[in-house]
């Protein structure tokens, strides 16, 4: 039988994102820990009995979309707001016409999509109608609603975090897509499983990027009079990408990022940057990567190079404000600055013998001298006795141990003499002198 064009019907000019959407729960796909049987979001819509919310999550999670299946299990009508084209006028006009539902017995439910963008007398507007009943507000946002939305307006909605998607969740999406008739049901789809879970995998949680790849691979797929073929060739021109696409909860995830710590580690710039590269361009997400160059800007520099963890930290922001493909030389320049830094690992050696002997010692007491002493019961037990504020010394230091007896003369802390970490050691070296002295 000969196969339809994709330009043959009119609907299906309709992105497959938009045609697959779903209307029920039953057929929602992920967010369990919300919509599974006796969860809180799932009673609350099985009851009707919706709160003021907020939705935070990820891009392509389901966000909208469970709005609309509420908007439909509710006896109520639904208004759909975007942040980025309503103004206040807008919402005040919409406001008074469901102030005046409310008197008739009526409920409106308002959907606010990006609702993080609205400024503050934007959310304001809501408010009082919030606070009246006169609507349901849900509210959709990706940024945390704690900084993102006024408190007044936030302390009178639920926030219910939504979680990326698994791969297994874009799978089951993937493969309806192929065979439902609102996805590709009307053409004879030949695409190996292992492609779908590569574009699962490489889409990162977000069902819109995973369909959208899909209806790319099969808008630009091989067609013959019985079917339409989707290579891996095919893929990787619609992905970009080429046989570096990986599993990011799998080995090969963890033999790169260990490939890229080591190398900056043995102070091999050039080697970091290829394992950086080979991490971004398979489509690891650059906020995982700035947090192990974090991590490794104390274990592996520490104070021989005290910048180096602010330099870290930077670059963990600009990636977050600006992303991929942008902030890609951003993480490259914190890898070659942190492959030719001075090494010291004193300060995560001084951890983990502390760590050692605080879980062999957890009922080891505070010396008293250290102890604070609030109450007249606690000084009268010498609470805090003998106690010398280190300000008030020449030296500023006191001459007191505070370590528990059965550690004293304990080092933690053993400097080296790699770049700044040198003034350390030169000013422990002279507080320890200081020390003995004192003591004899």
């Amino acid at each position: 039988m000969e196969q339809l064009s994709l330009f043959d019907n009119q609907e299906i000019a309709t992105p497959l994102a938009s045609r697959l959407r779903p209307d029920t729960l039953d057929t929602f796909v992920g967010q369990k820990h919300l919509l599974g049987k006796g969860k809180l979001l799932r009673q609350l819509i099985d009851q009707d009995r919706i709160p003021s919310m907020i939705f935070w999550g990820p891009p392509g999670v389901g966000k909208t979309t469970l709005a609309s299946i509420i908007a439909r299990r509710t006896n109520a009508s639904f208004i759909n707001f975007s942040a980025v084209t309503s103004g206040i006028k807008e919402i005040k006009d919409v406001m008074a016409k469901a102030e005046q539902s409310r008197h008739m017995g009526l409920r409106t439910l308002v959907f606010v999509d990006e609702i993080h963008r609205f400024n503050k007398a934007q959310q304001d507007a809501f408010l009082p109608y919030v606070e009246k009943g006169s609507i349901t507000l849900i509210g959709a946002t990706t940024e945390n609603p704690s900084f993102e939305i006024n408190a007044a307006l936030l302390s009178r909605c639920r926030v219910f975090v939504l979680q990326a998607l698994t791969a297994d969740d874009l799978m089951e999406l993937l493969t309806n897509a192929v065979k439902s008739p609102k996805g590709f049901g009307y053409l004879n789809i030949d695409i190996s499983n292992d492609l779908l879970r590569t574009i699962a995998v490489f889409a990162n949680g977000d069902a819109r990027t995973a369909l959208n790849i899909l209806e790319m691979a099969v808008t630009n797929g091989e067609i013959h009079p019985d079917k339409t073929i989707i290579t891996k060739e095919i893929l990787e021109q619609c992905t970009s990408k080429k046989s570096l696409l990986y599993d990011k909860n799998g080995e090969e995830h963890y033999n790169l990022i260990s490939a890229l710590h080591k190398s900056m580690r043995n102070s091999d710039p050039d080697a970091a940057v290829y394992w950086l590269a080979r991490m971004l361009e398979a489509g690891e997400d650059p906020l995982y990567i700035a947090r192990r160059l974090i991590r490794f800007a104390t274990e592996d520099i520490g104070l021989a190079d005290n910048s180096a963890l602010p330099l870290a930290v930077s670059v963990y922001q600009a990636c977050h404000f600006l992303g991929m493909p942008e902030c890609n030389i951003h993480l490259t320049h914190a890898v070659i600055y942190l492959s030719l830094a001075p090494r010291s690992n004193s300060v995560y050696m001084a951890y983990e013998h502390a760590k050692k002997d605080a879980l062999d010692m957890l009922s080891e007491p505070v010396p008293l001298v250290i102890r604070n002493a609030p109450t007249g019961l606690m000084k009268n037990l010498d609470y805090g006795s003998g106690y010398v504020y280190a300000h008030d010394t020449k030296e500023k230091i006191a001459h007191m141990e505070c370590l528990p007896e059965s550690l004293v003369g304990t080092r933690y802390y053993l400097p080296n003499e790699a770049g700044e970490e040198t003034a350390q050691k030169e000013r422990l070296d002279e507080i320890l002198e200081w020390k003995k002295n004192a003591r004899t």
